[in-house]
């Protein structure tokens, strides 16, 4: 005799079971047309793999679990997807979500399923496999996931599977006559799902004794196995999990925890079932029983219902009689819920539709003020204080809800039930969690923007932490060379000449080799980064040849990325070889890489004064090239004119603050300007002088030939930065596609006016005019091809760079992408996008890479 434990509170309301038990097991006939929600489960919704138009059989796939605490949705009837588009949910709310809408084609072919004849042959990983694939969850409560639920934590030792035939709710009779009708299948079930558990100790079926009919069938099925059959006296809610766990076993499940956590897993009858079909038979959940019951119906009796059957479909099928019908519920009076429309699908949880009467299910009265009786705590089954939670929840004080643990409310309504002042309490419940629950979403929302914020304002005292450390360091090497010159001159050298620039070099570049590393040490370094580049690439390569689809092109991305690291130090190795060869004891002469980096190692080895020099000579250099540009550009009368300008007064700046920090070390003669550097910017300037004269003397044909020139060579250049783009797979395709068809229109444009001057131009030959020239003639067949191979053309040069050629080209490209991250973070700004952290963040990212970059080349 199975020892039963009590449960507090719990009330008797009537059963009502006997109307659906009078009819045998039906069922319900094809629909017109099938809606199959994608979240029929708690988790995450279902991601449809169907489009319409597909045609589908019973049992296929059509939505596949999307992340682990997810179920698979299967049609349950061939056909054909007429749309995948939002639909009423059955759910409290009455909201509308995503539906894959099937319409029948009536001969309800399905696939063929798997059957397996011996389930101890195969692994619990194949095992919980087969119940994943089929898509079981839980249809006696909110729908978990059976396959999450089967496989508890290494650290969880199941010592007791239970299976809920309780079925306390009144009018549900679906487990009931599964039990009925079924009981072999469920015993069956039961010890598929202990050997899934590992064989726990106890395996018992739990029955209340108002089923004899039920708990006789179950017996008779569980003789000479391990499964015991337990039945209890009937008291609402005894049905629920941590109830029924305490009726059997004693044990509580603590606040907040899982029955896991105990030793005990507890599944439903009708789970159960359907976990053996998946495994035995392969056959995918698409189908249950239900309850149809209700007084204004003219047939009750339970059914067996395709998924996906809209509710008035099954309804019209029992004789519905709508005037009659004081509402429509989808689950029992307790728990059950009231839809406003009838037009919702059947899903894996629905296990009753109840359309009581009005003289059945009366309207509830109103509520009246509440009169402390108590009552409400006597029939708490998780022996809560109703009353005051009640209170807590009308004012909305959430924290001491929670305090007062609502969330171990499971919601019976048994508190409802029994109030004498027809107070709603359970509702109050429900709306006060659902706020709850979206309080705690917003938090944590905060809390990781919160956190983000302070992250970032950690970086920018990091950074500007380390550029004053970095300041600080310049300017006690500058007092200490000032501090030297002062000494100098107290010695009595009154004058310190100042070496020439190429002096100062040719000095650094002979400290700088007497630092470097013997030719031995140099080509093994070489070698090991030939040797990782090669095995890099290798890696790659398997794994192309293993990736399928998406991967697959990333990973292509990843090898031509690794494919150029290798020539590069093959490339490198080989010219190290060679120089070797001709002078072994130091690089050869010519060599451009060597010498940069004979030049960065010097330039790191200089004293603080003739870095100044060095730097200053360089700023003169640049300084002269940009106003050749910006006079050529004044000429031309360039939009770029103030771009030019600002980077001009720039260099300026710069030229003072490095005058004066070198005027600061003490008295210095000027540095000597070979008559060619004097005289750079001047010439620059004369230069476009004439240019600009020489086009003021030329015809308006000459003017446009000499643009369309020019702007050849622009389009040149961006046809090459665009197909390189592609190939790359780079986020400034759109950007770049839009400057190419600009220049594209502009090109044509110009030509147009040079038709209407002379239309037999040498630079119109061939060029049809613009009416008759298609959309599709902008370009070349080949032009993407021929782009695509100048970008690896260009790639290849980049390969024989010095590092600082590299670092200045990759800080040119840092600067444009912080121009266009910036431009597009004002954007979200002011249309207030909800984007607008990530932009932000986007453009923080780009301001660390630059700032990184230019430490670099600086060092």
């Amino acid at each position: 005799m199975t020892k039963i434990w009590s449960i507090p509170g719990g009330i008797h309301p009537p059963e009502n079971k006997a109307q659906s038990l009078q009819l045998p097991l039906g069922e319900v006939s094809l629909p017109e047309e099938m809606i199959f929600p994608l979240n029929q489960h708690i988790g995450a919704p279902a991601e449809a793999v169907v489009a319409e138009g597909d045609q589908v059989l019973g049992g296929q796939l059509i939505a596949k679990a999307k992340g682990p605490v997810s179920a698979n949705i299967h049609a349950s009837t061939s056909g054909t997807v007429v749309a995948v588009e939002d639909r009423t949910l059955p759910h409290p709310s009455g909201l509308s979500g995503p539906c894959v809408v099937i319409r029948p084609d009536g001969e309800d072919r399905r696939v063929e399923f798997t059957p397996c004849e011996d389930y101890t042959a195969l692994s619990h990983e194949q095992l919980l496999e087969k119940i994943r694939a089929a898509g079981i969850t839980g249809m006696g409560g909110a729908g978990f996931p059976s396959a999450v639920k089967l496989n508890p934590r290494g650290n969880q030792k199941i010592d007791t599977l239970i299976i809920n035939g309780t079925e306390c709710e009144p009018y549900i009779t679906a487990d009931d006559i599964l039990m009925q009708t079924r009981p072999a299948d469920l015993v069956s079930g039961t010890q598929l799902l202990a050997h899934l558990l590992g064989n726990p100790a106890r395996v018992v079926i739990g029955i209340e004794d108002n089923k004899p009919a039920a708990i006789a069938a179950v017996r008779k099925a569980a003789e000479g196995t391990n499964v015991e059959v337990a039945s209890f006296p009937t008291k609402y809610p005894s049905g629920g999990e941590k109830q029924l766990i305490q009726i059997l076993t004693g044990k509580e499940v603590p606040a907040g925890q899982i029955p896991a956590t105990i030793g005990i897993v507890l599944q439903n009858v009708g789970t159960t079932v359907a976990a053996w079909e998946a495994v035995r038979y392969g056959k995918p959940l698409i189908e249950r029983i239900t309850t149809v019951v209700g007084e204004a119906l003219e047939t009750q009796r339970n059914v067996v219902v395709r998924l996906g059957t809209p509710i008035r479909h099954v309804l019209a099928e029992h004789g519905f009689i709508g005037k009659k019908a004081s509402r429509l519920i989808v689950g029992g009076p307790m728990m059950g819920y009231a839809l406003e429309q009838d037009d919702a699908p059947v899903v894996k949880t629905t296990n009753c539709l109840l359309a009581p009467s009005k003289k059945e299910l009366p309207p509830p009265a109103p509520a009246q003020a509440c009169i402390r009786c108590g009552m409400c705590a006597e029939a708490c089954p998780v022996s809560l204080l109703p009353q005051q939670m009640y209170w807590y929840a009308r004012s909305e004080d959430y924290e001491r809800l929670e305090a007062h643990n609502i969330k171990d409310c499971i919601e019976c309504g048994a508190c409802s039930y029994v109030c004498p002042s027809n107070i709603p309490l359970v509702q109050y419940y429900r709306a006060a969690k659902g706020t709850i629950r979206q309080l705690a979403i917003e938090k944590e929302k905060s809390d990781r923007s919160r956190k983000r914020f302070e992250y970032r304002q950690e970086r920018i005292a990091k950074a500007e932490a380390e550029k004053e450390a970095k300041r600080l360091a310049r300017q006690k090497a500058a007092e200490e060379a000032k501090k030297k010159l002062a000494e100098q001159k107290a010695n009595g050298n009154e004058a310190v000449p100042t070496a020439p620039k190429a002096d100062i070099v040719a000095a650094a570049v002979a400290r700088a080799q007497a630092t470097q590393k013997s030719p031995e040490e140099e080509k093994a370094r070489l070698e090991r980064s030939a040797l990782s580049a090669k095995g890099r690439v290798e890696k790659l390569q398997e794994k192309i040849s293993a990736a399928e689809g998406e991967m697959k092109e990333k990973l292509s991305a990843q090898l031509k990325q690794a494919e150029l690291k290798l020539n590069e130090a093959e490339s490198k190795l080989a010219a190290f070889d060679g120089s070797s060869a001709a002078a072994p004891a130091a690089p050869a002469a010519d060599d451009p890489v060597a010498a940069a980096i004979a030049r960065a190692q010097a330039k790191m080895t200089m004293a603080p004064d003739e870095q100044l020099r060095a730097n200053l000579e360089s700023l003169r250099e640049r300084l002269a090239k940009a106003e050749e540009k910006l006079a050529a550009a004044k000429a031309e009368g360039s939009d770029k004119v103030e771009a030019l300008q600002t980077g001009a007064d720039k260099l300026k700046e710069k030229i003072a603050a490095s005058e004066k920090e070198l005027a600061e070390l003490g008295p210095v003669e000027p540095v000597a300007q070979a008559p060619a550097e004097q005289d750079a910017a001047a010439a620059a300037i004369e230069r476009a002088k004439a240019k600009a004269a020489a086009r003021s003397s030329m015809s308006d044909e000459d003017k446009l030939r000499d643009q369309l020139q020019s702007l050849e060579g622009r389009l040149q250049k961006a046809g090459d930065k665009l197909a390189q783009a592609k190939a790359e797979g780079a986020d400034t395709v759109d950007a770049l596609q839009t400057g190419f068809d600009k220049l594209q229109g502009k090109q044509q444009e110009l030509r147009e006016q040079l038709r209407a001057i002379n239309p037999a131009a040498p630079e119109l030959q061939g060029q049809p005019a613009a009416e008759e020239t298609p959309a599709e003639a902008a370009a070349e067949p080949d032009a993407a091809a021929q782009a695509i191979e100048r970008a690896k053309a260009k790639a290849a040069a980049q390969a024989s760079m010095s590092d600082e050629e590299k670092l200045r080209d990759q800080i040119e490209s840092a600067e444009k992408r912080l121009q266009k991250a910036r431009e597009r973070l004002a954007k979200a700004e002011a249309e207030d996008d909800p984007n607008i952290d990530a932009f932000r963040g986007a453009v923080e990212k780009s301001e660390a890479k630059l700032e990184k970059l230019q430490g670099e080349l600086q060092a």
